[in-house]
Parts: C-alpha cells; sequence; structure tokens
C-alpha cells in the first residue's frame, strides 16, 4: 500500500534517521518519534497505517503500550523491534498482539518486506494469550539463526498444525517442542515425548494408538497409546525417520484422517493433540 502513513517510534537517533530515509525511498509517509507519548498521541488521533516501534523507550515501554494499542485500534499493524534478542521478547511481542518481531541490528530488506504484507493483508484481530509467563528461558541464543526460530514459534504456538521439526542429533529440537507446548494454548495439557527409534518394530502400534484386552499374548488389559495420553495436550514423536516406512505411512494417515484404530479393533477419533493434515516442516 504505497501513500501509507508509518509511524516510528524509536529512542535512537540514528535509527530513526535510517528508517525515515528507507521507508520514505520505498514510497511511504513516514512521522518519527523518539517517545511512546508522542506515538501514543498520533495512534489516538487516527493517525498511521503502520506502526514500528522499538521496546524500549524513556518514558514508556512498548509492551506495556501495545495492549492500549489494540483496544483504540485493534486493525492497527505493530512492528516490534528490540535489542534484546530474546525467545521471551519475541513471545511477548505476540502475546501483545504485535504482528510482528524484528531483533536488532535489522535488515531493512526484510522490514521493508514485512511492512508490505502487514499492509496488504486482510484486517485481522491479534490473538488474545493469558498473562502468565513463565520464568524459564527454554531457548537460548542471539544468533540470525535463533532469532528466526525464535520469530517462527511466536507465530505457530498459537495454531493447531502438525510440525515437524528437523535438525541434527542434539540440536535441541526436543526443546523447541516443549517450548511450543508451554507457551502456547495447549499448555496445560500434558507434555507427552516418545523416542520411536527405542521402541521394537512389532510394538509401534501398541504404543502409539493402545490396544484392547486380549488383542495379543499377554494383553491382559486394556492399554491407552501415546495419542490419548497426550489429549488436549502435545504429542513429541522423536526420530520418526527410525520408523518402519509402513508405520510412517499408518502414522501419516492418521494426521490426514483424524482417526486411528487400536490394536484390537477399537476405532476411535485422533486426540485434539493431532491435527488434520500432514505436517508443516519447521
Amino acid at each position: 500500500m504505497t501513500g501509507a502513513t508509518i509511524l516510528v517510534a524509536d529512542d535512537d537517533a540514528a535509527i530513526r534517521t535510517v528508517l525515515n530515509q528507507a521507508l520514505s525511498r520505498a514510497g511511504y509517509d513516514v512521522r518519527i518519534t523518539s517517545n511512546a507519548a508522542t506515538l501514543w498521541r498520533w495512534i489516538a488521533a487516527g493517525d498511521g497505517d503502520l506502526v514500528v516501534t522499538d521496546v524500549i523507550m524513556p518514558d514508556e515501554n512498548a509492551f506495556d503500550l501495545l495492549p492500549r494499542i489494540k483496544k483504540a485500534r485493534p486493525d492497527l499493524p505493530v512492528l516490534v523491534m528490540s535489542a534484546q534478542n530474546t525467545f521471551m521478547t519475541a513471545i511477548k511481542a505476540s502475546e501483545k498482539g504485535a504482528y510482528d518481531y524484528l531483533p536488532k541490528p535489522f535488515d531493512l530488506t526484510e522490514l521493508i518486506a514485512i511492512i508490505g504484507r502487514a499492509l496488504a493483508e486482510p484486517k485481522r484481530k491479534p490473538v488474545k494469550m493469558e498473562d502468565d509467563t513463565q520464568d524459564g528461558m527454554p531457548l537460548v541464543g542471539r544468533s540470525a539463526a535463533m532469532q528466526e526460530i525464535y520469530r517462527v514459534l511466536a507465530r505457530l504456538m498459537q495454531t493447531d498444525l502438525t510440525l515437524m521439526i528437523t535438525g541434527e542429533s542434539g540440536t535441541g529440537k526436543e526443546l523447541v517442542a516443549k517450548a511450543l507446548h508451554d507457551y502456547g494454548k495447549r499448555r496445560n495439557g500434558p507434555f507427552v515425548a516418545i523416542n520411536m527409534a527405542a521402541i521394537p518394530r512389532d510394538l509401534i502400534e501398541s504404543e502409539l494408538f493402545g490396544h484392547e484386552k486380549g488383542a495379543f499374548t499377554g494383553a491382559q488389559n486394556r492399554s491407552t497409546g501415546r495419542f490419548e495420553q497426550a489429549e488436549g495436550g502435545t504429542l513429541f514423536l522423536d526420530e520418526i525417520g527410525d520408523m518402519p516406512m509402513d508405520a510412517q505411512t499408518r502414522l501419516l494417515r492418521v494426521l490426514q484422517q483424524g482417526e486411528y484404530t487400536t490394536v484390537g479393533g477399537a476405532h476411535r477419533s485422533a486426540p485434539t493433540c493431532a491435527s488434520l493434515q500432514p505436517p508443516t516442516r519447521i
């Protein structure tokens, strides 16, 4: 939306200058300020089509200002920038209703692309989350790669997507899954993790889907599977690449169709920890 007005708030004069020049060259009308009070005055007056703001300003923290912005103008996209590049910063930006989060130093090309997407999208209401931020820091790191992970997680944790988390052994795939659970809308449910490589081939279906009494020799009682145990929460299947191909095929059908059969024949709907679609890779 060329010609849109961008409101920029940052107490760093150099950043204000850079953003003013870059956004003006991109065809936007730009208004800049060094404080939250002026930014709020513009917003309350109905000015601006999008906001770019630093978190820490002399008079107010942007995370304290965001709820007022979303209440007064819920359709106004707000991009948050911060030099405090942690997982919790990205999560808090998402919780408070920011459209996106950018760590400093930021890439101008990426910023302008995000602004273009935000202005082009249909107006949407921000996702509301309970404000019960936990003290633990599940993920740490300030590299560009970690910043991208933080941003992706902040966008995904309020969805019902089935996710495929890829990476070498020891890179923290379970930590990512646990962060999605602990800070997402399923955090009050169970987190069930299982290493598929450690399960004997002939027990995989029973372990995942459970079995009925008498389904096989030694099955003296009904047993619940991991899908049922994770009802309302998150099921993390580690090392699925080590599962036999026929077992992987059956697992994919469960995710696609939303139904499974216990060993012994009971037909059940997949619990709410599973979405009804193939995994999205992250």
